[in-house]
């Protein structure tokens, strides 16, 4: 035992045996911290050089594994520090010993966690998303995946606000993955119009205005364009009460882009439409209004 260590126990009033353990406690935790960064940068420089060559590293495998080095070398940590303490390893002996009500405590209390960890192994290697997927949840959420974690999944949404979902919980969701196979994605402009208008002069309209959008990409096939097929399926979708409801099926690269090219369809279709008269109708009401009045009514 160190003189500073024998100086340290009579300063505070411990036994420099605490102090012992105390110091050999920080040392542990420093090491284990030192050799998290040690190999987190060591994996950090392995992905950056793998991914500047024709060898193909799995970013989601990657930020998932490098969660878990940290997990497991501080999980080691604390068990040393038990062990090197004789009053902890007693007691931990001692929980093992009378393991009966307490490890079903233990059991329930983890249970969640332990759910999460699997959860997380599940997705990483049958990988219904991975790190940089666009997805959505159930309707709910949406957005790009950014991490997956030992116990979350963290969603980076159009507002750059974070949504963090427990693995257990996302692991047993409906998911609409728009990167998966492939980035395409077919883009629905739906328009209803008056019955008075022309249907061929808005449907030429439609397929003109998603044709010289920037965004917009041919999909068709080398038979398709064989048999000049249109680059933009417009479609009479149905007869509603007061409209002719119209589809056009536009493609275009990616989700992003697709949102973009929408927004900017319904703007262009709509000014074409009033430049060439296409009415875009709205429900007409009808009031009747009726004299109730009676002369009065006599005794």
């Amino acid at each position: 035992m160190s003189n500073i260590q024998v100086s340290l126990s009579e300063w505070l009033g411990l036994s420099p045996w605490v102090i012992t353990y105390l110091f050999s406690s920080v040392l542990i935790l420093l090491l284990a911290s030192l050799t998290t960064r040690i190999f987190r940068g060591l994996m950090q420089r392995y992905f950056e050089r793998k991914t500047i060559t024709p060898l193909h590293v799995d970013v989601t495998k990657y930020r998932f594994v490098k969660n878990a080095v940290s997990f497991i070398i501080f999980l080691i940590a604390f068990i040393l520090i038990f062990y090197i303490i004789p009053e902890l390893r007693s007691l931990g002996v001692t929980l093992f010993a009378g393991a009966g009500i307490l490890a079903v405590i233990i059991g329930f209390a983890s249970q969640a966690a332990f759910a999460n960890i699997i959860s997380g192994v599940f997705i990483v290697t049958s990988q219904p998303f991975r790190v940089g997927d666009y997805i959505k949840i159930n309707n709910e959420h949406f957005g790009t995946v950014e991490d997956i974690t030992l116990r979350h999944t963290v969603i980076r949404n159009n507002e750059n606000r974070r949504i963090i979902i427990p693995n257990s919980v996302i692991n047993n969701q409906t998911i609409i993955n728009s990167n998966i196979v492939d980035e395409k994605v077919c883009s629905l402009i739906e328009l209803g119009i008056s019955f008075d208008s022309s249907i061929d002069l808005a449907m030429k309209i439609l397929r003109d205005e998603a044709m010289k959008h920037p965004l917009f990409i041919d999909n068709r096939t080398e038979e398709q364009i064989t048999a000049n097929e249109p680059a933009v399926v417009v479609r009479v979708m149905g007869i509603g009460e007061y409209s002719v409801n119209l589809r056009a099926y536009v493609w275009a690269s990616s989700s992003l882009n697709a949102f973009i090219l929408r927004t900017d369809l319904y703007k262009s279709i709509k000014e074409k439409f009033d430049q060439e008269g296409v009415e875009i109708p709205f429900p007409y009401r009808t009031i009747v209004s009726k004299d109730k009045s009676n002369d009065s009514l006599k005794a």
